[in-house]
């Protein structure tokens, strides 16, 4: 499992200041209409699993979800608030309030091979999402940083 979700990743602030996600902790693995909302659920999904990381500040909080498919899959990446895994909570950290209603923005990255790599951020002090609410660029790239990352892993 540390091959999928490694205890830390790396990543860089859009101020360029050094920033750690720390594996928060892994789901068991779920079927894929479990693990992804409605509109997002890949076709030719076989299983999910997934796993929630937060910033070193434990502000920001991110579930990111691999989903092993049947064949590949193309197509375009997500932005803004898509349609995308479900976080997951995990109890006595800075993810214990993320939630589905505290999802801010996420991000969907197909891979030639047979996975799907997803996101969902948001805050860890539980704030619910009110739509309109402009995604502050520390979050939205820790979406994709995380994405990135796990992505590169599956890769190699």
């Amino acid at each position: 499992m540390a091959r999928i979700f490694p205890g830390s990743v790396p990543g860089v602030s859009p101020s360029g200041a050094r920033v750690t996600y720390v594996l928060a902790g892994v789901a068991p693995a779920a079927s894929c209409r479990e693990a992804f909302q409605p509109a997002a659920v890949p076709p030719g999904c076989r299983t999910t699993l997934r796993a929630t990381y937060a910033d070193s500040t434990q502000t920001f909080v991110a579930t990111v979800g691999v989903a092993v498919l049947d064949r590949p899959r193309v197509g375009p990446r997500g932005a803004g608030r898509p349609a995308t895994v479900r976080p997951v909570a995990f109890p006595g950290g800075p993810a214990q309030r993320f939630g589905e209603r505290q999802y801010v923005t996420g991000v969907v990255v197909p891979c030639p091979e047979r996975y799907l790599v997803a996101t969902a951020a948001g805050y860890a002090d539980g704030r619910a999402y009110q739509p309109g609410d402009l995604v502050v660029p520390r979050l939205r790239d820790a979406a994709w940083q995380l994405a990135a990352a796990l992505h590169r892993s599956l890769s190699v």
